[in-house]
């Protein structure tokens, strides 16, 4: 079966590299065990019983010796750490121009949903050299979403968002897999990831539809459930949106908060728990009501909103 393959294909630069620093550090640690496991083995052979052999144990030692076997594996060791750092800050940076993904994991199902509107179950387009950020939540339990292919994987948590990103450098067909035990289904929550070629992306997504954009889908529900009755920028009620997402908020405890999704989450499932400052503690809770897809569809809206684009007035 495909997905026994001890050494899946590389999809990616990133993978690549990961690859690389794998077989660096087997390597290394070849090279440092090996002649440890040879000289046991003579010794074993040298001093077995019966055989005559000095067993003169009177201690002896060579510095240049001890010192070499003591700097050579640190020096290893740091490249190997320099590296290991170097991988690591670059999964957890994406680039500014990423295409944007919202995830939603459950069980035992992927949800994927683009900005265009267009909607996918366990199956994900992208298009090839160009980055993607995937923005994940689970509606119940710890999921974790993993490409063999592209050496990456991240926890998808419930109440909390997690972020991945990649850039496949290769179109092709890739198995996705949850690597972390979710349910009874665990096994059969599997997925595809389908990297095309730029333009073949672009007429997926004419092909694939969609009524609308993420942020008017958004658009639409911050009317339908009463948003605009308060946070209209003239009502006075409750702060502003417009402009909002990425600032800091000053609450009214004294201290302040980066506007990101997952503040935004809190503040319609758990509106009492920061309170802007200058305003009181009157929104309801939006917990029972909205869905994590909801939440995705009215945070893209609110992100849409420049300081030249305001919401409606309900």
């Amino acid at each position: 079966m495909s997905f026994m393959r001890l050494w899946p294909a590389q999809a990616s630069d990133y993978a690549v590299r990961v690859d690389h620093l794998v077989i660096g550090f087997t390597a290394m640690m070849a090279l440092f065990v090996l002649p440890v496991l040879v000289a046991l083995a003579v010794f074993i052979w040298r001093y077995r019983r019966g055989r005559p052999a000095d067993r003169d144990h009177r201690p002896s030692s060579d510095l240049r010796i001890e010192l070499t076997w003591i700097v050579l594996p640190f020096l290893a060791s740091l490249v190997i750490f320099g590296l290991s750092a170097r991988l690591f800050f670059q999964a957890r940076t994406p680039p500014d121009d990423a295409l944007e993904i919202q995830v939603t994991a459950r069980q035992w199902m992927w949800k994927f949903q683009h900005d265009g509107g267009q909607r996918e179950i366990n199956t994900l387009h992208v298009p090839a050299h160009r980055p993607v950020k995937l923005t994940m939540i689970s509606e119940d339990v710890i999921h974790g979403l993993f490409f063999p292919a592209l050496r990456i994987k991240q926890d998808v948590l419930p109440g909390r968002y997690t972020m991945l990103w990649f850039e496949a450098a290769h179109s092709g067909t890739y198995e996705v897999y949850c690597s972390q035990f979710c349910g009874t289904d665990h096994a059969a929550m599997l997925a595809r990831l389908v990297v095309l070629d730029p333009g073949d992306y672009q007429a997926w997504l004419q092909n694939a539809g969609g009524l609308d954009d993420l942020a008017a889908q958004g658009k639409v529900l911050f009317r339908q459930y009463g948003c605009s009755g308060c946070h209209d920028g003239d009502s006075g009620l409750a702060p502003p949106l417009t402009g909002l997402y990425g600032r800091r908020v000053a609450l009214n405890d004294g201290s302040q908060v980066l506007a990101d999704a997952a503040y935004l989450r809190d503040s319609m499932l758990l509106p009492q728990k920061q309170i802007v400052a200058g305003y009181g503690p009157i929104m309801p809770t939006y917990t029972g009501l909205l869905d994590e897809e909801t939440i995705q569809r009215l945070l893209a809206y609110i992100r849409s909103l420049t300081p030249t684009s305001a919401p409606e007035a309900r």
